[in-house]
């Protein structure tokens, strides 16, 4: 299984890397050229500016997308063997079900409950003096997708046999909306988009950055779940031949 995460985290990681290379990177230019005027407007005004001063170039970043979505994929695909492994034997679902669904429950609490509260902001956007601060709440918002995530399931266990599915998934989706809501009301809000940043391409990058995550996951769903088909066939014909 982890053979398997490790494969289906490359192809998610990879996949992703070119969702983020062509919805992404033309938005991160964008926001980089407005970035640079704004420091040689400053730096004509007694500043300097700081387009130079970059230690990686936008080419070296941009090659290095790929690398950092490929390994960022297989380690997550690792975690996501990891716990199908663990969830396995409790589960009536078969393998490749369980694995899209643990990659829609994954992206759920990973993916979408933080970016509603903390969205993705593009360069030019943010404070660097509160970049810690926003870090730590960004992990505060995946731990509450986590939390409202097993509310969910757990719920949906807990249940009755004779609980029809539908009464199953809407109890289990009233329990991680009412987890997730009382848990944005408790995270401060923060917002450092500057008023004259322009709002079509901070809600395109964000679109962009949600299409990445969407494909990460998705990817790594299907992925995971052909080669968890693949095995199970193969194992079947080999315990055919045996007998």
């Amino acid at each position: 299984m982890l053979v398997r995460g490790l494969l289906a985290g490359l192809l998610a990681g990879l996949a992703a890397g070119v969702v983020a290379f062509f919805l992404g990177e033309p938005h991160i230019e964008a926001a980089i050229a407005l970035e640079e005027h704004a420091s040689h407007d400053h730096g004509a005004h007694g500043g300097h500016s700081h387009g130079d001063d970059a230690l990686v170039s936008r080419t070296g970043q941009q090659v290095g997308l790929f690398l950092a979505t490929g390994f960022a994929g297989m380690s997550l695909g690792v975690l996501y063997a990891s716990v199908l492994y663990a969830v396995r034997r409790h589960s009536r679902l078969s393998g490749p079900a369980l694995a899209l669904v643990a990659a829609g429950l994954g992206w759920a609490a990973i993916a979408a409950v933080p970016f509603v509260k903390y969205p993705a902001n593009p360069p030019a956007v943010g404070v660097p003096e509160t970049i810690d601060q926003r870090t730590l709440l960004w992990v505060a918002a995946v731990l509450l997708g986590l939390v409202a995530v097993t509310a969910a399931v757990a719920l949906a266990r807990a249940l009755p046999a004779e609980t029809s599915l539908t009464s199953r998934i809407v109890a289990s989706l009233a329990v991680f909306l009412a987890v997730v809501c009382v848990g944005y009301l408790a995270l401060p809000h923060i917002n450092d988009v500057g008023e004259d940043f322009p709002a079509t391409l901070l809600w395109e990058f964000r679109m962009a950055s949600l299409a990445t995550q969407a494909s990460l996951w998705l990817v790594l769903g299907l992925a995971f779940a052909w080669l968890t088909e693949r095995f199970d066939r193969r194992f079947a014909a080999q315990t055919v031949g045996v007998r």
